[in-house]
């Protein structure tokens, strides 16, 4: 089975390495020069380490990972608000990792199988449900084509004409890394329309974001500006901004996409952020992507055709990826709420609500588990 992947992020590499694994010949289109991402760190939670020991990576995505310990919600003052206990997490469900993307990348690039065929600078310009695509290299026919080619999917657009575009969510982030800081705690500020959350990478370096209610394409704002409105926060907000070099500070505004009525249509299908690209608050995007990869080298592995695999693909996916999405729009709301009588209320029953209650609210997510098939891959199943 020849299958054509386009995208070369996270999900991309991931369904690369997932479908060369049940013995189809994949070819990934990426229209950048190069296969990799920079600047920001990334949440691995146990549903996505248990997708990526599947394909084989967890372990090397461990070494190179930091286990995160006992994350707090403050307020600016230093308060606690929300304390989420990953010990419990982790005896149930498995470790939270912390990892820089570039690094996550560099373990998928360095475990897909030689089969693979990387097509670097490549920008596909149509797919047909029949699976050719067109690109700036030619045409290419496919027996399925994988559309992960991210929130603004040309995959999607060509072929999901009736499909809404991708909302703005209200706010955008500033991610940045810090110079090697010597801190080794998990956390969040959240103030009024203002947010802030930082996680120390294993080379010592923070991964910071800051989140700031403001209209879709404004200007970003320069380091120093983003710095001053964090200046009363509690420590260690000042200290991390104070470590960044202003050259590694990123700036997007942040969209979700509409659901979907469906991730497939003929010989191609959606996955991550072309399916269900969803706000970055549970730290579960590239996660998500991860499962639907797993899911998605499952499916074909077992079904009796491309179409009965999509179609199963499409219905265990759908419904679980949209009610993440779902969860982290709702703690976005929240978290940016801006009127000062409203956070007040919201820090005063955040404070009162049982830490247990967000463990309990997070099983749905965390409780994940491959679809037969995969893990025990049969060989030269498709």
């Amino acid at each position: 089975m020849r299958v054509l992947i386009v995208g070369g992020g996270i999900a991309g590499l991931a369904a690369a390495i997932g479908l060369a694994r049940v013995g189809a010949q994949v070819t990934v289109m990426e229209q950048a020069g190069q296969f990799g991402e920079v600047g920001a760190g990334l949440s691995v939670w146990p549903n996505a380490l248990r997708a990526l020991d599947e394909l084989g990576v967890g372990e090397q995505v461990r070494a190179r990972a930091r286990v995160a310990r006992r994350p707090v919600i403050r307020d600016v003052s230093g308060r606690a608000l929300s304390t989420t206990d990953l010990a419990e997490t982790e005896r149930l469900f498995g470790p939270l990792l912390i990892i820089h993307r570039a690094e996550l990348l560099d373990v998928l690039v360095g475990a897909l199988p030689a089969p693979v065929t990387l097509r670097r600078g490549v920008v596909v310009k149509a797919v047909q449900s029949d699976g050719s695509v067109a690109h700036s290299a030619g045409t290419t026919g496919a027996d399925l084509v994988v559309g992960a080619d991210g929130i603004n999917s040309t995959v999607r657009t060509g072929l999901w004409r009736q499909a809404r575009r991708p909302r703005y969510l209200g706010y955008s982030t500033y991610r940045m890394l810090t110079d090697p800081t010597d801190i080794d705690e998990d956390g969040e500020m959240w103030g009024r329309g203002l947010r802030f959350g930082w996680a120390p990478l294993p080379d010592g370096r923070v991964y910071c974001f800051a989140v700031v209610n403001t209209p879709a394409g404004q200007v970003p704002q320069a380091l120093s500006q983003v710095a001053e409105r964090f200046s009363g926060w509690h420590a260690p907000v000042p200290q991390l901004l104070r470590a960044v070099p202003p050259e590694v500070v990123l700036h997007h505004d942040l969209y979700e996409l509409p659901p979907l009525s469906t991730y497939v249509s003929g010989r191609v299908g959606l996955i991550g952020d072309a399916a269900h690209g969803m706000a970055p608050n549970l730290g579960q995007g590239a996660g998500q992507g991860i499962e639907d990869a797993v899911t998605l080298a499952a499916v074909l592995n077992a079904a009796p055709s491309i179409p009965a695999a999509l179609a199963a693909y499409d219905r265990q996916r759908r419904t679980r990826t949209q009610s993440v999405a779902r969860r982290s729009r709702l703690i976005g709301v929240i978290a940016q709420l801006q009127s000062a009588p409203v956070v007040a209320v919201r820090d005063a029953v955040m404070r009162c609500t049982p830490d247990r209650a967000v463990f309990r609210s997070l099983k749905p997510v965390l409780s994940w588990q491959p679809p037969s098939g995969t893990g025990r891959w049969r060989n030269g199943g498709v």
